[in-house]
């Protein structure tokens, strides 16, 4: 006989624990609880929670439940037998249009590979493009650099003749340069010396200038085939600093503000030793 329990254990009193049998069977089961969209198990058994009956009599009744189910679909099957052999032997030669579409499947894919084929060959085609594109600019970099330093360097030896010859103006096309007249006046204001700070200062900059360029440019062929013209530029502005130290020593007291202006541009062309040589010699020539 089954039990059936109403409510909290805690709460029952003795003469209902002694009239359980008495008490009515629980509700079957609804079907319909079974049919919805979203049915869950586990979710539908948590709703039976509450529900007046042992759970091997709960048990029970599902397995009661599956095989109405299973009887109910085996007789579906049954009454509809012929209806399922109509349905095979309608389906009778699909074999052919499934073989169609195979084959068409086998040409979409072959002409899939072909596309991808040509699309991995155009994008090494790109890359080598871009590559080319990324060379031929740094060619040019390189080719501006090249330009700028012979630029550089022409000016400044053309600089140094212009000191190396002593003149106080140079004819170039029957005209006095602007630059040269600039220098004079600056000559004019340092008094009788013969080389003129200004100009050693400004060579010495073009130096250093040309000297960073040389660094960027060091593994180019045409840089290396240029140091016999950089050491001659060099010695040159060490001739002409020396010569105006030994100016500026000369002079006296008055000469010892030019002194230290000449050995600050010895030590912006990082020659401080050879100023302190220079300086050394003509002590001992006094």
């Amino acid at each position: 006989m089954s039990r059936f329990y109403f409510g909290d254990s805690r709460s029952n009193s003795s003469d209902d624990e002694d009239n359980l049998d008495t008490l009515p069977f629980a509700t079957p089961l609804q079907r319909s609880d079974f049919l919805a969209p979203n049915f869950s198990p586990s979710t539908y058994l948590s709703t039976l929670s509450n529900r007046h009956q042992t759970l091997e009599d709960l048990r029970s009744e599902l397995r009661s439940r599956s095989q109405l189910l299973s009887k109910e679909l085996l007789d579906l099957v049954n009454s509809n037998y012929q209806d399922f052999l109509n349905l095979g032997n309608s389906l009778h030669g699909g074999e052919e249009k499934v073989e169609e579409v195979r084959v068409g499947l086998l040409g979409f894919r072959k002409e899939v590979n072909s596309l991808r084929d040509v699309v991995e060959q155009r994008e090494l085609e790109v890359a080598q493009l871009l590559q080319e594109r990324r060379d031929t600019r740094q060619k040019i970099e390189v080719g501006r650099r090249l330009v700028d330093y012979d630029a550089r360097l022409k000016e400044l030896e053309s600089e140094l003749v212009i000191e190396s010859a002593g003149k106080d103006t140079i004819i170039l096309g029957g005209e006095v340069s602007d630059s040269d007249e600039d220098e004079d006046e600056d000559e004019e204001d340092e008094g009788s010396y013969g080389v003129s700070i200004t100009k050693l200062r400004r060579n010495v900059v073009q130096y250093q200038l040309i000297l960073g360029l040389q660094k960027t440019l060091s593994e180019h062929p045409l840089i290396t085939a240029q140091a016999p013209r950089i050491a001659k530029v060099r010695s040159t502005l060490l001739m002409d600093l020396s010569t105006a130290l030994q100016q500026a020593k000369n002079a006296g007291a008055a000469g010892s503000g030019r002194i230290m202006k000449i050995m600050k541009i010895f030590a912006d062309m990082e020659e401080s030793a050879e100023a302190v040589k220079v300086l050394k010699s003509l002590k001992t020539s006094q």
